[in-house]
């Protein structure tokens, strides 16, 4: 059997930070996720601005064992805590940003100990999913076109972590769908933004609640211009190194 890891796109000698990148996948399925498939590509223009944002960090994107979630296993967020465990004792501070069920994941994992903050992107939250004390700054953001996973559950998340004391900022994302494909400079400066003020404000507060549309930075994309970007981006952006579990 597989073992989760990271394939690190950028590795600073001396890291202390680490942006983790976690891809979406499938309710249930045991299949190897292969590197070249959608979900996976579209999270690679994510680390090109993660490492524009925070060049001291490391950058890297998860790889699980499955491209499922598979039910009560949770396949992806135990690979996801598994990593979190046996990273370097350099790496202290890792920001977790995750898309569809890589959202899913980095909330299960989101109360982690070496978590520094939670940027969930259209993610993937069931009724009655499990309450996590996740470590602020926490931020979910998600298209009012989705028709794969529900915005209004998201909301709802969010809610319930207020209720519960931890400050959340949503961001509703206008004509966007789950693909994230319609708004993409949105998308990458909402990214840039959240990894460089999780790494750069230190000790500062928790910024208040918020409940809004997300800002527009640039204009609409067409999807072809939005496929060629992602395209550029793996291209540019080779794997330098690969960590692995165990």
């Amino acid at each position: 059997m597989s073992r989760p890891g990271v394939d690190l796109v950028r590795h600073p000698p001396g890291a202390t930070d680490l942006v983790l990148l976690a891809h979406g996948g499938m309710e249930r399925s045991q299949a190897n996720p292969h590197l070249w498939r959608a979900p996976v590509l579209r999270m690679w223009p994510f680390a090109g601005v993660a490492r524009s944002a925070v060049p001291g960090a490391a950058i890297g994107l998860m790889r699980y064992r499955y491209r499922g979630w598979n039910d009560a296993a949770a396949d992806s967020a135990v690979d996801l805590r598994a990593v979190l465990d046996d990273l370097p004792p350099v790496i202290r501070r890792v920001v977790l940003i995750g898309h569809s069920m890589g959202g899913r994941a980095v909330v299960a994992a989101g109360d982690h100990p070496r978590v520094a903050g939670v940027l969930a992107l259209a993610p993937w939250l069931p009724v009655g999913e499990p309450l996590v004390a996740l470590r602020a700054p926490v931020t979910f953001a998600h298209g009012t076109l989705d028709t794969v996973t529900d915005p209004r559950a998201t909301t709802d998340y969010a809610n319930r972590l207020r209720a519960a004391g931890t400050p959340v900022t949503v961001y509703s994302v206008a004509a966007e769908t789950h693909t994230m494909l319609h708004r993409p400079t949105d998308w990458n400066t909402l990214v840039a933004t959240f990894t460089e003020t999780t790494l750069t404000a230190g000790s500062a507060p928790a910024p208040a609640a918020v409940n809004g549309p997300l800002p527009e930075y640039g204009g609409r994309s067409l999807l072809p211009a939005a496929v060629w970007s992602i395209a550029v981006a793996r291209v540019r952006l080779p794997v330098v190194e690969r960590f692995q579990v165990g």
